[in-house]
């Protein structure tokens, strides 16, 4: 999003927006990375298809993420079929596994060199990123899930939130201890483990679901 003191604003005219390769011309008033994110959005849902790719200036955007206020001059959109929409998913549940996983090893440290109350602070910051990847997972297709792990992402999501809930409620435990080192303890040893198993299982499902789909490719074009 740009501010309003941006020093791109002057040129706000002249930013170039393309969607699966095709120049796109912008409504009066869309200026902002959000308000261009949301028109070609709009876009590629009117045809039946979700935004799988956003380049700001080249680089890629996490769209599971909030869009920075920065200054811009491009950007960039692809699409993706809906038949590709769990490939997204799994894409995206795979990068929030990834920011967890990675804020949880800084928290490692963090937690070490701060008081009990900080630490419990961080930590609570982190419980909330945990349920990230298993809720967008829930929205893969039930369907899809029974086929290629044989059994549904209902019950999937149900094994995963009891596993957080327990994750949680031990962690919570050892900062009422207020004691740092177990704490930290606690982080290596119960919330990476997990987070490692889950972006495993992620991996694997993307890899099922990739071949999938190429071999529905394959026998379409036969």
């Amino acid at each position: 999003m740009n501010d309003a003191k941006s020093p791109f604003t002057e040129l706000a005219d002249k930013i170039v927006v393309t969607l699966d390769c095709e120049t796109v011309a912008l409504p009066a008033g869309r200026k902002s990375l959000k308000s261009i994110r949301s028109y070609l959005e709009s876009a590629a849902l009117a045809n039946q298809r979700i935004l799988g790719e956003f380049l700001v200036d080249g680089c890629a955007v996490d769209l599971s993420l909030p869009l920075a206020g920065v200054a811009f001059r491009r950007v960039d959109a692809a699409t993706v079929s809906l038949n590709e929409l769990p490939l997204v998913l799994l894409t995206t549940a795979g990068r929030q596994a990834h920011r967890a996983r990675a804020a949880v090893e800084a928290a490692l440290t963090l937690v070490l060199i701060n008081n009990a109350a900080t630490a419990r602070e961080l930590w609570w910051h982190l419980a909330s990123q945990l349920t990230e990847p298993v809720l967008t997972l829930s929205l893969m297709p039930e369907d899809l899930c029974q086929l290629r792990c044989g059994t549904t992402f209902h019950q999937l999501r149900r094994w995963q939130l009891e596993q957080i809930s327990a994750i949680v409620r031990r962690v919570d435990e050892t900062c009422d201890l207020q004691d740092n080192i177990r704490l930290s303890d606690a982080l290596e040893n119960l919330v990476l483990p997990w987070l490692d198993r889950l972006a495993e299982h992620i991996q694997i499902w993307q890899a099922a679901t990739q071949a999938g789909t190429r071999l529905a490719l394959d026998q379409a074009s036969v």
